[in-house]
Formats: C-alpha cells, sequence, structure tokens
C-alpha cells in the first residue's frame, strides 16, 4: 500500500497530493539547484506526473541544465515557495520538493548527484549512493 504524500507552498495557495510510489528520492548538489534552493542542494521525491493532483496556481521558470537539458522549477506566484520540478530527460516525471511535504519525515533519500560540485562545507549521508553527475550519465 502507497503512502499518500501531500504538501504545499508557505501561504498555502497551492497544495499537492500523491499516492503514487516514488520512482526515486534524492539529493541533487549541482549549481542550479544550490543557486535555486539558497542551500547545499535539492532535496526532492520523484513519482509519475500524471499522479499529482495539484491546487493552486503554479508558476514555471526554465533554465538549461548543465548536461543541456531543460529544468523547469514549479513555485507559488505568491510567496515563492519551489514545490515542483520538470525535467526534460524525464517528461512524465514530477519532482516534489521534499521540504514542502506536510510529513517531511516521508522523504527517504536514496542517493546524492552531482556531487562533483558538492560544496565542500555540505556534510553528505556516508549511506546514500553517489553520482559524480546525473545517475543515467554514470556506467
Amino acid at each position: 500500500m502507497n503512502k499518500v504524500l501531500n504538501g504545499g507552498c508557505l501561504c498555502g495557495n497551492v497544495r499537492f497530493e500523491t499516492s503514487a510510489e516514488p520512482m526515486f528520492s534524492g539529493n541533487c548538489h549541482c549549481r542550479d539547484c544550490q543557486r535555486s534552493s539558497g542551500g547545499a542542494f535539492t532535496p526532492a521525491i520523484f513519482v509519475p506526473a500524471d499522479s499529482v493532483w495539484i491546487q493552486g496556481p503554479v508558476k514555471f521558470f526554465q533554465s538549461r541544465a548543465d548536461s543541456g537539458n531543460t529544468i523547469d522549477r514549479g513555485f507559488c506566484p505568491n510567496c515563492g515557495s519551489q514545490l515542483f520540478t520538470k525535467l526534460q530527460m524525464m517528461p512524465n516525471v514530477l519532482g516534489l520538493r521534499a521540504g514542502t511535504l506536510d510529513a517531511p519525515d516521508n522523504f527517504h533519500p536514496t542517493l546524492d548527484m552531482y556531487t562533483a560540485s558538492a560544496a565542500h562545507w555540505d556534510h553528505m549521508n556516508p549511506a546514500l549512493l553517489k553520482f559524480a553527475a546525473a545517475p543515467s550519465a554514470q556506467e
């Protein structure tokens, strides 16, 4: 049985919910995620996009990743909370920002990616799989 994941933005104008099994969960340490989060990494849970119910207005900002693919980051146009990530390389998948979950204890990362650009002051969990770049780029 799948656990329901729900959450929302700081002001409450945007809410989301999914009962889909996460495809993967992890921490991205790329420079774009560092800049957009203002922290050392972005923690996210990736689920099938069509499994997520979203209520309220969401604005997306598109940027180009180190890979050359586009990333669309979804945020609340009122309070600015970043909630979602759409990756061009995985068009049917939606990333949910772990910090926006109502129960953040439901975030169980399995990997760290883009560790080659991790901040020197970031202390990563040694038990998680590590990828210097995107996991698909690793062999």
